[in-house]
């Protein structure tokens, strides 16, 4: 297990270093002063300790760049501030803990955040040894699949549905229904016209979804459910954010 710990303050590194070492003797840790350390580091950690107020980069713009090359990465804000708490679920947060805290509370987080992690590579092993169908369409006179993972989200126009890919667009004549059907748990229809997949969502209100390529529309009766979803999903990834008041 890998355990990364960013701060900008010496002793902080050094106090966490050391109830890493007694819960963990054999982890490896790896330790950063500043954001801009951490993102060079070709070494992704398992568990992340992030501070917020940093000179530079802080914790939250360097949690955002995180994000973008390591979705898996478990992490647990450290900080004195407790205005950044909603923030912290925008980028995945596991915990958010806040200064000052007992010893006893940073054990029992790590040890969670440890447990997930465990659970996280076993999915990914069993995950991997799957074969996910693709889904098949019929496009200009072709016969192609296209994988579920590479889709950001579909809507329809004129009768025929545009996949909204990775790389690409692709249109084919189909119903939304039945996309929506093979699509699986990490897709979510937040109105008739759209269908989007929950790993690509960048933000969201009760009007529209923005996601990492366009933007889909929310119908004001599916947000509720939207939301409870989401939550749902996040959580199941390992990337539910809590808030400590001690």
């Amino acid at each position: 297990m890998r355990i990364a710990i960013c701060d900008d303050q010496r002793e902080v590194r050094e106090l966490f270093e050391e109830r890493i070492r007694r819960l963990y003797p054999e982890a490896e840790l790896l330790l950063f002063s500043s954001g801009e350390q951490l993102l060079d580091s070709e070494k992704a950690p398992d568990i992340l300790l992030l501070d917020i107020q940093m000179p530079g980069k802080n914790g939250m713009d360097t949690a955002r760049e995180l994000r973008k090359k390591n979705k898996n990465t478990i992490l647990i804000f450290v900080t004195a501030l407790e205005e950044f708490v909603f923030q912290a679920f925008d980028v995945g947060a596991f915990h958010y803990l806040v200064k000052p805290f007992h010893e006893k509370k940073f054990a029992e987080v790590l040890m969670r955040a440890a447990a997930q992690s465990e659970e996280n590579k076993k999915r990914e092993a069993v995950n991997s040894k799957k074969e996910k169908p693709g889904l098949v369409i019929t496009t200009k006179g072709r016969h192609i699949t296209v994988d579920f993972d590479e889709i950001i989200f579909a809507e329809v126009f004129d009768r025929k549905v545009i996949l909204h890919l990775l790389d690409s667009d692709i249109e084919y004549y189909g119903k939304m229904k039945e996309l929506q059907e093979q699509a699986g748990d990490e897709f979510f229809r937040p109105h008739r016209a759209y269908l989007v997949n929950f790993n690509y969502i960048r933000k969201y209100d009760a009007a529209t979804i923005e996601l990492e390529k366009g933007q889909a529309l929310m119908a004001k009766q599916n947000y509720r459910e939207f939301v409870r979803r989401y939550l749902r999903f996040v959580q199941k990834k390992g990337k539910g954010q809590e808030k400590n008041n001690q």
